[in-house]
């Protein structure tokens, strides 16, 4: 039955896509055989996501089993979301994209039981993370070293060091500086968004990346992280559809406990 999942229509011709298969058939591996089990702890945490969505993807499940025990959450994201047409230019973003990717985390992230006092954003222009000056990343280290302070994490959650998105990758980087900077012990753990579906996975991604996974039975709060990925509207025409829907469709979250905070 997994068959149909690997194909998308072309003219009511079914196209084997091969960014899916590989994207499924890690991630069965990694559910399977590659990762242990991991419950949902009562601790308090920081998703760091580099755009609007990126959380929800992500991390939704992780938050809804959080929230639903009353464990604070909060979200920083980094850029402002404004390019994310870039690419699809034959379709026309909404006017004044940045506000409603702001209005559309803000609706996902109440739907996972965020409540809006704890979403912050950073504002940092969408694709530049990888190119700023010297000053401008003290800067923004420099915040999140304040978020840190604030909020005093014990688990922070980011984007997978390798995860084929300079943003993601820098996020990253950003975050990792920040909790040095700050000498907090926190458990930091990736999350996987775009590594498994754009590049051919063993030419940038090594055994050693997928080490230390563990995999999140989300079940019980599916239907709202389907809920809060149906929020971001504006995103919806431009993303790959196999790719929203293996998200829409895995029943558990992977994370990889970064080596630096074991």
């Amino acid at each position: 039955m997994w068959l149909r999942y690997i194909f998308h229509n072309l003219a009511g011709i079914p196209i084997i896509n091969p960014q899916y298969i590989q994207a499924f058939l890690l991630n069965q591996w990694l559910y399977h055989f590659g990762s242990k089990k991991m419950n949902v702890s009562n601790k308090s945490a920081i998703i760091f996501a580099p755009h609007q969505d990126d959380e929800t993807f992500g991390c939704g499940g992780l938050i809804a089993l959080k929230t639903q025990l009353k464990v604070p959450v909060a979200i920083v994201f980094m850029t402002d979301g404004q390019r994310s047409h870039l690419h699809t230019p034959w379709i026309k973003p909404p006017d004044n994209l940045i506000e409603t990717r702001r209005q559309e985390a803000i609706t996902a992230l109440e739907i996972l039981g965020v409540r809006q006092s704890a979403i912050h954003f950073l504002n940092l222009v969408d694709g530049t993370l990888n190119i700023l000056t010297k000053e401008q990343n003290q800067n923004i280290i420099k915040r999140l070293v304040d978020f840190l302070q604030i909020y005093q994490p014990e688990e922070v959650y980011v984007p997978h060091q390798k995860d084929n998105h300079t943003d993601h990758e820098s996020t990253y980087k950003l975050v990792k500086f920040a909790i040095e900077q700050s000498k907090m012990q926190i458990k930091l753990l990736q999350y996987p968004i775009w590594m498994f579906w754009e590049s051919p996975l063993f030419i940038k991604i090594k055994p050693r990346d997928l080490t230390n996974a563990y995999r999140l039975e989300i079940q019980s709060v599916m239907e709202r992280k389907k809920q809060a990925i149906s929020a971001y509207k504006s995103q919806s025409s431009i993303l790959p559809a196999s790719f929203v829907k293996g998200f829409m469709k895995k029943s558990y979250e992977i994370f990889f406990l970064d080596s630096w905070s074991k």
